[in-house]
Parts: C-alpha cells; structure tokens; sequence
C-alpha cells in the first residue's frame, strides 16, 4: 500500500530536477508568508480600516476573528471534497483565489464587500493548508520530511517576524489599501512559479499523502495536544502587550522591540528543531510545548526587565515551532491520507487561538493579565503531560515506532 505508492512517487523518481524542486519548495513557504500575513494584517491598521470605511473598531476587528473561525469550519470538508484533485491544479486556483480576493478587500469601499473578500481568502487559507505540505515533503525524500516542513514553518512566522510589522507601517504611512494590493501582487508572482514548475501527479501517488507510522489513537492524542498547547498559548499571549507595559515597566515604544526578540527567537527555534523533528518527532513535541509551558509561567511570575527579556525569548523559540512540529507528527501518525490530518491539525489550532483568546480575557478582567500568563502556562503544561503519556496512553510498542 503506501511502500509501494512511494515507489510510484512522480514528484521524486521521474521528474522535478533540484533547482525546480527548491523553487517550488520556496514558492509554497513564499505563500505560507502571504496567507499569514494576509490573516493577520488588519490588526496592526484597524483604526485605519475602520475610519475609512466608517465602521465600529469591533467590525474590524471581525476581519480577524471571523477568518479564524472560517478556516476551522471548512479545512476538513474542503480536503475531503479535493481529496483526488491534481495537486498542480488546485494550488494554482488557491493562489489565484488569494490574489483575486486580496484585490477586491484592497478596493473594497463597504465593510461587506471587505469582508467577504476576508471570508474567500480565509476559504483558501483553510485549503493551502491542507494540501500544501503533503504536496512540498513529495518534492524530496522521505528522510527529509521534518526538515521540508521546517522551510514551510520558517515562511509562515516571517509573516510575523517582517510581514506584519512591514504591512502595518507602510499602511500608516501610504494607507491601509496598499500593504494589500502590494500582497495581491505577490501571490501572483507565486502563483506563476507554482503553476509552472510543480509537476503533474496524482494526489495519492506522493509519498507525503501517507503516514509512516499511521496509529488512529497517536493521531487523536496529537489533535488534543495541539488544541490544548494552542489553547495556553494564546490564553496569554493575546494580551502581551498589557503585561509588557504592566509591572516590568516598559514604555510603549518598547514593544515592538521585544516583540522582535519574540519572533527571531521563534525563527531560530524552527531552524533548530526542524534539525531533529525527523529523527525525534516526539521529543521534539515536548520539547517545544514544555519549553512554552515554563515560558509562560515564568513571565506571569517574575516582572524583572532582564527576566521578562529571556522568558520572550524562550517563548518565541518554543512556541514558534509548535505548529511545526505538529506537522512533522501529521505525517508520521495520520491514519488515511495526509491532508485529512493535516486539515484537521490547522482547524484545531484555530480552534485553539479562539478558546484562548476568550479565556484570557476572562482571566485578565476578572484577576489580571500575570494570572492569564500563569494559566496559560499551566494549560501548556498538561499538553506536555499528554505528549510524556503518549505510550501509557496508545501502546508503548507503537509510541516507540512513531518516534
């Protein structure tokens, strides 16, 4: 079955020398940046949006939070419906759809014809995801998997490393219209490179379609530690700001700066664990949520400058990687096809950012924003408990062979 799919693999064997393989592999993160850019822009311009199209901050702010929702309700039905649709094919109508829809919230001039160009780009975010990784590890062997899914992560958290923080400038400086058109843009350059050079094969016929160590429990473990790792992490994290600005004393001003030790300590902590994610995928899942878990505690904890420094640091290179690394086990323990599990995963992780987001702001209006720090550090804290039970809880034979 899947050992004989790999030797049929077209993307491998038969076609795609290096150079291309790379170029669509950087295509494919190129358009990981877009999608996350894209999803998260309105936040850094929503004062920009709101008085130009002369609506309330809070309709705004829908633009995020209704993507979100958007893409946790339609990733798995989408993947079922395209299940068997050439890969070339359908990567191109996602970009095109990403292109076309950030064009038209671009020239929007009435909150719903913004808003459902929101909802189209949110209908493709929930499909990239789904098919984009089992179509980039088929470009390469194997072996590599964790690394390839790696490049992917490293695209994706640029957006919020450069792609935000760059989008919300030069929206505050040339208008909030801009930063989107100048995205519209991308994703057709993205959309010519990947339509060109990735090569023609049936879906199923990829060795990334298939898990190596396929376990139906394994798998149903990790969607519980992906919602609830998700879950503590943005329990504190969405009001960052407020403990930054709170008891350790930094001035506004200073936020962007840490927020940048953040997002580059998250990149060198994707770069790191994509190095062991293929030879330790389990170890790599505790190390990332245990070192988040702690993160958070630390920071709701302590308020020294230097401390508070540090902790972002190591909550930049811990939880950065999450997604990663519940992407690499996507592919190691999914029971069927791949993009099933990995549609699954990214609507659960949505999931995760709305629960958490609901529960700190509970915690923060009712004891404050330390306390929604420690919170979330120790619902982190039984996402790690889940993953160390992970042999009690499925077999310690198949939690062995899945890493």
């Amino acid at each position: 079955m899947p050992a004989r799919r790999h030797g049929e693999d077209g993307m491998v064997r038969r076609g795609a020398e290096p150079a291309r393989r790379v170029a669509v592999l950087l295509a494919l993160a190129g358009s990981a940046f877009l999608f996350n850019t894209t999803e998260n822009l309105p936040i850094g311009l929503l004062p920009l949006i709101a008085a130009d199209l002369d609506v309330p901050l809070p309709w705004v702010g829908w633009l995020v939070g209704g993507y979100g929702l958007t893409v946790a309700a339609v990733s798995l039905p989408l993947a079922r419906l395209t299940r068997d649709v050439p890969r070339r094919g359908l990567l191109a109508g996602v970009l095109a759809v990403l292109a076309l829809s950030t064009l038209a919230g671009a020239l929007a001039t009435a909150y719903p014809v913004l808003f459902g160009a929101r909802v189209a780009t949110a209908l493709a975010q929930a499909l990239f995801w789904a098919v984009t990784a089992p179509v980039a590890v088929g470009l390469f062997s194997p072996a590599v998997r964790g690394r390839v899914v790696a490049v992917m992560s490293i695209g994706g958290s640029l957006a919020a490393v450069a792609g935000v923080p760059a989008g919300t400038w030069l929206g505050q400086r040339d208008g909030w219209r801009l930063p989107f058109l100048l995205l519209a843009g991308a994703a057709l350059a993205a959309l010519l490179v990947v339509g060109a050079l990735l090569p023609g094969s049936a879906p199923e016929r990829s060795h990334g379609a298939y898990a190596s160590a396929p376990h139906r429990g394994r798998f149903a473990l990790l969607l519980v530690v992906t919602a609830v790792s998700v879950t503590g992490m943005f329990t504190a994290f969405t009001y960052v700001t407020r403990l930054l600005t709170g008891a350790p004393g930094f001035d506004a001003g200073a936020v962007g700066a840490l927020l940048a030790v953040f997002g580059v300590a998250g990149l060198a902590g994707v770069a790191l664990v994509g190095r062991i994610v293929d030879r330790r995928p389990r170890a790599a899942l505790a190390l990332t949520v245990g070192g988040q878990a702690a993160a958070l505690t630390g920071l709701g904890l302590l308020d020294q400058r230097a401390a508070v420094v540090v902790l972002l640091a190591l909550l930049g290179g811990t939880a950065v990687p999450v997604f990663m690394v519940t992407q690499a086990r996507v592919l190691h323990v999914t029971p069927g096809r791949t993009e099933l599990g990995f549609a699954a995963n990214s609507a659960t992780f949505n999931v995760g950012i709305a629960a958490g987001t609901v529960l700190g702001g509970l915690i923060l209006s009712a004891v404050g924003v330390g306390a929604a720090f420690v919170v979330g550090g120790l619902v982190s804290a039984l996402a790690l408990a889940a993953v160390l039970a992970e042999p009690a809880l499925t077999g310690r034979r198949a939690a062995v062979a899945a890493g």
